[in-house]
């Protein structure tokens, strides 16, 4: 279904939801079995939200006690950016082919077992590994993970309130991950590896009993899987996230960058050939040439990259200019959490009442204003002054997150939705390393010429607003359009 179109029109709630459960107009509640694995399932997202936030709170204390230099403490974030962005796509395929339940749980315990490496680790070069692999680990889990929920939940209000929950759960796990990282790093960073651990070794005893087989299996008999365009997808993936990540660099030459990225180019472009010869393809091309699909996942990636490109300028702000504490910086973002509130509660709503597209594109126009509201932000800003901000960024990931998950899936074969997924949240990714590089360069540039350190965090505040109002463009060109996947 296009993503500018109304959810689908139901009577009664399909699959095991009562229809007792919710008033007319209502989308049911899960119930039961799953409302347990939707709790898992929110559980494992909500982890790796909490991974990157609290980490991003403790490196200072990391490079203090491991002794690494700024440029090796900027890999251990952006190995992570690698192994996440550089296998989504493969990771979203592998989970149809070989099954869900079975990649799902395999890399829930690589990811328990290299965070738990992380926070053992002695040298810089070991955490960076770690952070690699946990990333790839999630590049196989969160596609797999949103499949489940695809896959279980019937498309309609049943599935696209699941969804909305499941989006709700990430924006909180990054928000109280800010939080939670200022207070484990206190007590000491490698908490901030081990906390997740914990919370992943429960998440995999429930998920083993409540993730279900596979109904039929996506590796059949006699499919072969497409070797040639794995390798491919997964070099331009890296190649092409790595270029991005070389943008924020201070040291990178352009033409090295350029070089990078041309490889990458390359390789996409052989990755095209082969899956349009291919008897099996890894990716269904004609599943691209979607117009819904393609508006969901560009507006993915420009929200993002002005979401996550914001964050990092805003908390640049409050600690290098303003000197607040990592906890005192985590406490001013929280606000922007209220999301995991207004996901599940008035985005179905809102969904149901006026559609998808005119939900997101109200949540590119609100992150706009947002943002807009801190282009003349002062040396001296008092918290209240900020608070809009805050509060008004929230309501907009709580707009457009969730229901660019229901576009993104919606409409799609039940054994291309783990593809789907993929392809999401390499947007996603690839819009957050985007907007983070962004904007570090139009900083950088800034006191290059001779700006202060507030004037360039201005400049670098417009790209945030660049990308949501380019992203509110792409959503509005898909209004009143019907077209199905």
């Amino acid at each position: 279904m296009s993503v500018s179109s109304a959810v689908p029109e139901t009577g009664s709630p399909s699959g095991s939801a009562d229809p007792r459960s919710a008033a007319p107009g209502t989308p049911p509640r899960p119930r039961g079995r799953d409302a347990a694995l939707l709790l898992v399932l929110c559980g494992a997202i909500f982890l790796e939200g909490i991974d990157v936030a609290m980490l991003n709170v403790a490196l200072p204390s990391v490079r203090t006690d491991l002794g690494m230099s700024t440029g090796a403490l900027s890999w251990v974030l952006s190995a992570y950016v690698l192994g996440y962005g550089g296998f989504m796509l493969l990771g979203g395929r592998v989970a149809d082919l070989l099954g869900r339940r079975r990649v799902f749980l395999l890399s829930l315990t690589v990811f328990v077992l290299f965070s738990g490496l992380g926070g053992l680790a002695g040298e810089g070069w070991v955490l960076i590994l770690a952070r690699f692999v946990t990333g790839l680990s999630a590049a196989f889990m969160t596609p797999a993970g949103l499949a489940v929920i695809t896959t279980t939940f019937d498309e309609g209000p049943r599935r696209n309130r699941a969804l909305l929950v499941y989006a709700g759960t990430a924006a909180a796990g990054f928000s109280l991950g800010l939080v939670a990282g200022g207070l484990l790093t206190a007590v000491g960073w490698r908490w901030v590896f081990f906390a997740p651990v914990l919370l992943a070794g429960g998440l995999l005893l429930a998920a083993l009993r409540l993730v279900p087989r596979d109904a039929a299996p996506a590796g059949r008999s006699g499919e072969r899987f497409d070797l040639a365009g794995a390798v491919t997808a997964t070099g331009a993936m890296l190649l092409l996230v790595y270029a991005v990540v070389r943008l924020g660099e201070p040291g990178a030459s352009a033409a090295g960058t350029a070089a990078v990225a041309a490889a990458g180019l390359v390789l996409l472009a052989a990755f095209a050939v082969i899956e349009r010869r291919s008897a099996a393809p890894l990716v269904r091309l004609g599943l691209l040439r979607s117009g819904p699909l393609l508006r969901a996942n560009l507006g993915a990636m420009l929200f993002a990259g002005s979401f996550f490109g914001f964050q990092f300028v805003v908390t640049l702000y409050l600690q290098d200019l303003r000197g607040w504490s990592p906890l005192q910086t985590g406490l001013a973002l929280l606000a922007v959490g209220v999301d995991a509130v207004l996901a599940p509660t008035l985005t179905p709503k809102l969904v149901e009442r006026f559609g998808n597209a005119r939900v997101i594109l109200g949540g590119f126009c609100l992150a706009a204003v947002s943002y807009a509201l801190f282009l003349p932000v002062g040396p001296d800003w008092s918290y209240p002054v900020m608070f809009p901000t805050m509060i008004l960024t929230g309501l907009a990931f709580a707009l457009a997150y969730g229901p660019l998950t229901i576009a993104a899936t919606e409409g799609v074969a039940e054994e291309e939705q783990g593809l789907a997924g993929g392809l999401l949240n390499t947007a996603f990714q690839f819009g957050a390393a985007l907007g983070l590089s962004a904007v570090t360069t139009v900083n950088l540039a800034a006191l290059g010429a001779g700006a202060e350190p507030l004037d360039g965090f201005r400049a670098a505040l417009a790209v945030p607003v660049a990308a949501v109002l380019l992203g509110a463009l792409v959503t509005a060109s898909g209004l009143g359009r019907r077209a199905r996947v």
